[in-house]
């Protein structure tokens, strides 16, 4: 069922538009290479949390706007760290708060029922390859380039590279990028499956994914956003347990409604109309 009105929230750093049940969020300080300052980071969980919850969104394409997609963290979120006199027990307890919500912020991309498809081009490092491994696919152009950049100013990456990255690269591939801090360009990202495709440009990219967005929303919502989570939860658990929750999942959550249209619509040759 097509919303006649989506009232959308408006923000700093992001640019959210809703179109044809696909969501675009771009980053939107590129004027500062999409550096993620304080608002960044509190505005991707609250972007991304209004599109779990927006039923007219299918699908998100996660770009950017300016030269670089994103230079990772603003390193002035970096200058307080300590405070002259403050104990170290109760500067560790605050630091470690601040972690966990940056962590939330991300997740929430993950944990949005939507499928997110990320567009890089060009910079693509520290903070930022924390933002992307939260998404579900991730797609370049051929410029782009991406780096753990943490390790290069003396501090462990903390917000979700070291946990997700292994899990879709090779695990030597992502000790390697994480000790070292090199450069990974976009066809060795696509080789080792960092990335599902590399387009020529920005602009073959940008409508590349936006066509993949569009087939992913005239699928079945409720079946896609089933697969999502059950391919996030096969991720994280033993396959006797990932079948065991599917089938559980199906038992309360298959929908005859749209497995009827489903069916019709192909018997009949046209696009299936499905509600959000």
């Amino acid at each position: 069922m097509q919303h006649e009105t989506v009232t959308q929230p408006v923000f700093e750093t992001l640019e959210l538009t809703v179109a044809d049940h696909v969501a675009e969020v771009f980053l939107n300080r590129g004027d500062k290479a999409n550096s993620m300052t304080p608002a960044m980071w509190r505005e991707l969980q609250a972007c991304f949390e209004w599109l779990d919850r927006e039923p007219s969104v299918r699908a998100v394409v996660l770009a950017a706007h300016g030269k670089h997609f994103c230079a990772g963290i603003d390193l002035t979120m970096l200058a307080d760290t300590t405070a002259e006199g403050e104990d170290p027990s109760r500067r560790a307890e605050r630091f470690r708060i601040n972690v966990l919500a940056m962590q939330d912020n991300l997740s929430a991309m993950e944990k949005c029922r939507k499928p997110v498809l990320a567009a890089i081009h060009n910079t693509c490092i520290g903070g930022a390859i924390d933002m992307v491994t939260c998404a579900d696919m991730r797609y370049a152009s051929a410029d782009a380039w991406f780096s753990i950049r943490e390790i290069d100013i003396g501090m462990t990456a903390d917000v979700g590279t070291l946990q997700r990255l292994p899990k879709i690269i090779p695990y030597a591939v992502a000790c390697e990028l994480a000790y070292t801090g090199r450069s990974m360009l976009a066809d060795e990202a696509q080789q080792v499956g960092l990335v599902n495709r590399v387009y020529p440009d920005r602009e073959t990219l940008l409508s590349e994914v936006r066509a993949i967005a569009r087939t992913i929303a005239g699928k079945a919502p409720l079946a896609i956003r089933g697969t999502k989570a059950m391919l996030l939860y096969s991720r994280d658990h033993t396959v006797r347990e990932g079948l065991d929750y599917v089938a559980t999942w199906n038992a309360g959550m298959l929908s005859a409604r749209d497995l009827t249209e489903g069916l019709t619509a192909q018997m009949e040759k046209r696009a299936p109309r499905y509600e959000d």
